[in-house]
């Protein structure tokens, strides 16, 4: 409809211009008529014009209508000018195609912010980036698990850890590596799967960020636990039996109407009442070994209530004065804010700190300067952190590493349990215990609520 109304138009312009022509040939033909020829003559050029003018314009607005396509324009209309009714049709069509543009355009947007929405709602991280590093996409968990709030570069993230840069530059489509992070204290083993895609002419890879530390402690726990129950139902057993009947041998030849009859030397008596002595203590000292190791699978649930810090050390202290006083460790405490406080079962926690006070006392008994220092605080998430450090000989690298795990010491008269019960606490108060440690410089043991 809008191309036949053009046509007509044009048509009837043409017409009108040939007939102006003829008339103005016949006037130059018979000369009397020449300022009616001269008045033809201005008429002819000036449909001339308006004729190229309609033409011009009219391509002029469509060229305009699909520049606007092509940038993304879609805010006006292309005019058409004063054409009169027969582009009336145009222009509509133009307003309509423009309509229809800007609704595709407003659900592409809709599905774009749906898109972003789940994304930055997920729980896994997901971080892209080009080949040159440059980041693509980042959502809130990778943010919280990089701690970082804006990422232009992963090579940014050499700070944290170089290695978690090279292993990501590395990665292949399909690919997935284990990245152990350590980040003030706070140790992260992420997940780490690569996917490849490409997005107009540049290449980016897909990381999904995953933070499997938590599962691998408990699956850990949970398989000391296991051991630790077998252990100690197989010692009790052969334990028990013989602390019973060495005691009642013991008894038997005790000096007494009971060893009244027997033909024993005093000497041979004396040796089998001291072995059997030595056997029961043995056996007693065992059954009190074996019941320590049974509290590891017997900690009770905590209690939870609001507890402050300031408190919390403060008690601690008093427990721990006469300790301290005898081993000549300078016991300094500060909490900030003043009136933190934490969710948590206040005696289990403060058995935790006990055990790790009692800890770095033994490791600084031979240091002639003694000092301990009980630090809360909040970090920048809003994460509750406890610290106890010392300036004692420090844990070598290669021990830190299994100091953790149930039954391992380096004491002479150490069980081996108390780290790991520390840990087991923590985790039941949903947080974490880490250790930093510097031979030569002290060790810190940080509990993260």
């Amino acid at each position: 409809m809008i191309f036949r109304h053009f046509v007509l138009n044009v048509a009837a312009r043409v017409i009108l211009l040939t007939l102006s022509i003829g008339v103005e040939m016949w006037f130059l033909i018979d000369t009397t008529f020449y300022i009616s020829a001269a008045i033809l003559a201005v008429i002819t050029i000036i449909q001339v014009i308006l004729l190229v003018r309609l033409v011009t314009r009219t391509n002029d607005a469509v060229a305009r209508f699909f520049r606007s396509v092509k940038h993304g324009d879609f805010s006006s209309v292309p005019s058409v000018g004063e054409r009169g009714a027969s582009f009336d049709d145009l222009h509509g069509a133009f307003a309509e195609v423009m309509d229809e543009f800007r609704r595709a355009r407003s659900r592409t947007e809709e599905h774009y912010q749906s898109l972003q929405t789940v994304v930055q709602h997920i729980g896994v991280g997901l971080l892209s980036f080009r080949q040159d590093g440059e980041v693509g996409l980042m959502n809130n968990a990778a943010r919280k698990l990089l701690h970082t709030h804006q990422l232009a570069n992963i090579k940014s993230l050499a700070s944290l850890d170089p290695k978690f840069v090279d292993a990501l530059f590395h990665l292949k489509s399909g690919g997935k590596v284990l990245v152990k992070i350590d980040h003030e204290g706070e140790a992260l083993q992420l997940a780490v799967r690569a996917t490849e895609y490409r997005l107009g002419e540049q290449q980016f890879t897909l990381v999904s960020l995953q933070n499997i530390g938590a599962e691998l402690e408990e699956k850990e726990m949970e398989a000391w636990q296991n051991l630790i129950r077998v252990l100690t139902h197989e010692i009790m057993n052969s334990i028990t039996p013989i602390s019973s009947l060495a005691s009642t041998a013991n008894d038997m030849l005790s000096p007494g109407p009971a060893a009244g009859e027997r033909q024993i030397s005093p000497e041979i008596l004396d040796d089998i009442r001291e072995a059997v002595g030595t056997i029961e203590r043995r056996s007693q000292g065992l059954l009190r070994f074996v019941d320590a190791y049974r509290h590891l699978t017997h900690i009770p649930q905590p209690m939870f209530r609001q507890c402050m810090i300031g408190e919390l050390f403060s008690r601690v202290h008093s427990l721990m004065q006469s300790q301290l006083a005898e081993a000549r460790v300078m016991l300094t405490t500060g909490v900030d804010p003043e009136g933190l406080e934490v969710s948590a079962d206040q005696d289990l926690i403060e058995q935790v700190l006990i055990n790790l006070i009692r800890n770095a006392i033994q490791s600084m008994l031979r240091q002639d300067v003694k000092e301990l220092a009980l630090s809360g605080r909040v970090d920048e998430t809003g994460h509750v952190w406890i610290e106890v450090a010392d300036n004692g000989p420090g844990i070598p690298r290669e021990i830190q590493e299994r100091i953790f795990i149930p039954f391992f010491t380096t004491k002479e008269d150490g069980s081996g349990i108390g780290l790991s019960l520390s840990r087991q606490i923590m985790r039941l108060h949903g947080g974490t215990i880490t250790c930093r440690s510097t031979e030569g410089q002290g060790t810190t043991f940080a509990l993260r609520f």
